[in-house]
């Protein structure tokens, strides 16, 4: 059986977990906590599984997985239905597209990791910490918001009207925006898909509050 380690709050993690119920691949979650005794992704037996001290991981019988989007890529290669991906390569880049501003632009500079070098080495204060946060947030969703309100693919998802890598990666960095209470009026386009995403079984039985190890 696949092992996907999560952390309830971890972005990535919330991906895998989205791309895992979508494709109704059997797989057993392996809580590690990213805060509890300074972090289990730290720990020796951790790291020797992967060497990043990264969540998420999956174990499979070909090996042991790291990186969300690797991960993405994997399961869409091994389990290809549904299609996370289009079929065009065209259109497969405009799904990559949006996943990768995501995945590359907004998620590397605001997940936990930098957002605690900003408060214990840099010295950072909360309004300061929030206001980083918040900057890019605004910076990566305007994009999309314009690249969805512009182009003629998107439907109730950001592809058409059935899931893609696109959405498996919006929806849990609208999670994030909201949890950092970000403004997202001026994004109805991210609004609507997040709704009704969220609407489908597999993103809902994703939400981290649902989570063998949500607090």
């Amino acid at each position: 059986m696949l092992k996907l380690t999560t952390y309830f709050r971890s972005t990535a993690a919330y991906r895998v977990r989205i791309a895992l119920n979508l494709k109704g691949l059997e797989h057993e979650l392996v809580p590690v906590h990213l805060l509890k005794g300074g972090g289990e992704h730290k720990t020796e037996q951790f790291l020797t599984q992967n060497p990043d001290g990264l969540i998420p991981t999956l174990s499979t019988e070909d090996g042991v997985l790291a990186q969300s989007m690797a991960i993405l890529e994997y399961l869409e290669e091994t389990a290809p239905t549904p299609a996370l991906l289009p079929e065009s390569a065209i259109d497969r880049a405009y799904v990559r597209g949006i996943a990768q501003t995501i995945v590359s632009d907004m998620h590397p500079l605001n997940n936990l990791r930098v957002l605690q070098y900003l408060v214990n080495e840099l010295e950072a204060s909360e309004e300061q910490k929030l206001s980083w946060y918040k900057h890019w947030v605004a910076t990566g969703f305007k994009g999309i918001e314009a690249r969805l309100a512009s182009d003629g693919r998107p439907g109730v998802c950001c592809y058409g009207d059935d899931p893609t890598l696109a959405d498996v990666c919006l929806i849990p960095q609208v999670y994030n925006a909201q949890r950092f209470n970000c403004p997202l009026d001026a994004y109805p386009n991210i609004r609507r898909i997040n709704e009704h995403c969220l609407s489908l079984p597999a993103f809902a039985e994703a939400v981290p509050a649902l989570q063998p190890d949500a607090e």
